[in-house]
């Protein structure tokens, strides 16, 4: 997990500063744990009234592009997004009742090493949704 100071230097890096604005969308995304771009807003606006979704959004690409967040798809919606330090996992997308769980990514192992052989194809964990009907739901 960066830390501030982490942070700053990666920013600096790349020519930009660390503003509270920034600091606050990474902590609302690590305090939320998956959360889309409305989450996060509603989580800095309680710190700092005037930040607008434009800047959150912008904010979550410039911290993904920092590999610092990721995100996923859990549904046709905006995306969410959690800290890349978190332990990967698949998440399961219930249809019907929309709950989410979380499966741990060795249960793909066999796919992804099947991928690789027959295609050259590397699959990424981090961004996997499957898509179905929960047991509750079936």
């Amino acid at each position: 997990m960066a830390s501030v100071s982490e942070l700053a230097n990666l920013l600096r890096d790349r020519g930009l500063r660390l503003t509270p604005q920034r600091q606050l969308v990474l902590d609302a995304v690590r305090r939320l744990g998956h959360a889309t771009p409305e989450q996060v807003h509603a989580a800095v606006v309680e710190h700092a009234a005037g930040v607008n979704i434009t800047t959150i959004y912008r904010t979550l690409e410039l911290l993904e592009e920092l590999d610092l967040v990721t995100h996923v798809h859990l549904s046709h919606g905006a995306p969410t997004y959690h800290d890349v330090n978190e332990e990967q996992h698949i998440h399961l997308v219930c249809r019907s009742c929309n709950a989410v769980q979380e499966l741990d990514p060795a249960t793909l192992d066999g796919l992804a090493k099947q991928l690789l052989e027959q295609r050259g194809f590397q699959m990424d964990i981090s961004h996997v949704a499957l898509f179905g009907l929960c047991g509750r739901c079936t």
